[in-house]
């Protein structure tokens, strides 16, 4: 079982995972042993409550593919059992944040006296650089 929150829980029947090669470092093991973890989750076939569902589907993240599975590579560490539990923890992590409520933007405009203060030193600025011309005499 992968804990989401205190009420929602995920059982591990419906997290697929596959053992690959990983890439990069580990000397001659790499090519012998499948140390990283390919991670599947579909979240429409998945027991999670709706809310998260339509909240995962409508993030802009590039490990849900577009029939809305989430992918996720493991490969960060040399055993296959960290792997797995990194992969899973980032699930954990990706779940969680799509359920964090977004604070809205209240829409401020800068008061008269910082527009001033701007276009003063924008003339300051102006005059500085026209004072560097060539000289005639």
């Amino acid at each position: 079982m992968l804990n989401i929150s205190n009420n929602v829980t995920i059982p591990e029947a419906e997290i697929e995972w596959q053992a690959i090669r990983a890439q990069g470092a580990g000397g001659q093991n790499v090519n012998k042993v499948a140390s990283a973890v390919h991670l599947r989750f579909d979240i429409r076939a998945s027991s999670l409550p709706e809310f998260y569902k339509e909240r995962l589907l409508a993030l802009s993240d590039r490990r849900i593919t577009a029939e809305g599975v989430v992918v996720i590579k493991a490969q960060r560490f040399r055993t296959q059992e960290k792997n797995l539990d990194d992969a899973l923890e980032r699930l954990r992590a990706l779940i969680q944040s799509a359920t964090v409520e977004r604070k809205k933007r209240k829409a401020t405009r800068p008061s008269k006296a910082a527009r001033n203060k701007r276009m003063d030193k924008k003339t300051r600025h102006g005059q500085t650089k026209a004072l560097r011309g060539k000289v005639r005499p």
